[in-house]
């Protein structure tokens, strides 16, 4: 892009980008060129407060078993996290990939099995294919609360919405299976350049390199494994299974056909329909998290962040999760 003498914003939507840049020292080795800002790219940091009570109150529920990636277990809910679920007496169960929380669902026929489903375009297809699964097996004790989120929705809402973004690092794990076209929009309409990225700092600077000097809005990928039209296997059993449906994020409110949702013939397997819960109001919280999710503020400019607000002891999910922003500079002690 033309150089006006200031350094080009740069949001990396990716929360694993957040933290190879931070990890790296890319930030300040690149400083005089690029500001990096970070983005919705987390899919436990975007999961609505509400989502996260809807949670705990599932686990704590009776003859409960509930499957959870680790980085959901210390994000804290409105009075406790998934944590302290545990220690009342839930039954919580970390699962490194969802089939595991088939293979409990099995194994403890007199138990309601349920995995909480976080994640982004990158998770989906897996989910769905335990979903396809479950009703092949004819599980009656397996259930998803689905909280699958899809990126383009919430870059539309960053992109209306006045900030000082110059150009846009897109996550390469949802590229591959999406395919980098379906970002097109940010070229097309908002005149702004966006490429696809990998993941190490090799990776990322060509990426960036690609951003520095487009001389027009374009969307590209320099990842190799994220072509254009992504995934088609992929693509097809996520849509076998869930739709499109509108989604709470935090910090950004309820975003239209931002969301997957069981089709009907899947919904028996919907926690949140089996379980009767009821919608709820997001609850009022004085972590800034809202505000690093759409590139408002770095994690050092939230006045908790390292005093209030530790990995020990966060007060909200971008200081807790694997990919959040604030973890990522406070354990790095960059940006």
């Amino acid at each position: 892009m033309k150089q006006t003498g200031k350094p080009l914003n740069i949001m990396e939507v990716c929360g694993t980008h957040t933290h190879a840049i931070a990890k790296s020292g890319l930030a300040q080795l690149l400083k005089d060129k690029v500001n990096f800002i970070s983005g919705p790219g987390c899919p436990v940091c975007v999961s609505a407060q509400s989502d996260i009570d809807a949670m705990i109150s599932l686990a704590l529920k009776p003859d409960v078993i509930t499957g959870t990636f680790g980085d959901m277990l210390r994000v804290p809910g409105t009075k406790i996290s998934l944590q302290g679920a545990a220690a009342k007496g839930a039954d919580i169960r970390i699962v490194y990939n969802p089939l595991d929380a088939l293979a409990l669902a099995r194994a403890n026929a007199g138990k309601k099995m349920i995995f909480l489903a976080v994640g982004f375009e990158t998770t989906a297809p897996l989910i769905a294919a335990c979903a396809l699964e479950a009703a092949r097996l004819k599980l009656k004790n397996f259930y998803i609360y689905c909280c699958l989120k899809t990126i383009p929705p919430a870059l539309k809402i960053i992109l209306d919405e006045k900030n000082d973004i110059d150009a846009f690092l897109l996550p390469g794990n949802v590229s591959v299976i999406t395919g980098y076209k379906i970002f097109d929009f940010i070229a097309r309409q908002y005149k702004k350049p966006a490429v696809v990225g990998g993941f190490n700092a090799a990776e990322i600077m060509k990426a960036v390199e690609i951003l520095l000097n487009a001389q027009k809005p374009l969307v590209s990928s320099a990842y190799a494994w994220a072509g254009p039209r992504g995934n088609g296997a992929a693509q097809k059993i996520i849509a076998s299974v869930f739709e499109p449906a509108d989604g709470k994020w935090r910090g950004f409110g309820l975003i239209k056909k931002s969301a997957l949702a069981f089709k009907k013939e899947f919904s028996r397997f919907d926690a949140a329909k089996a379980f009767d819960l009821k919608p709820a109001k997001e609850p009022h919280t004085k972590c800034r998290c809202a505000l690093v999710l759409k590139g408002k503020i770095k994690p050092p400019q939230c006045p908790y962040f390292g005093r209030g607000c530790t990995p020990l002891k966060p007060l909200g999910p971008c200081m807790v999760s694997a990919e959040g922003a604030c973890a990522a500079c406070y354990n790095n002690a960059q940006r």
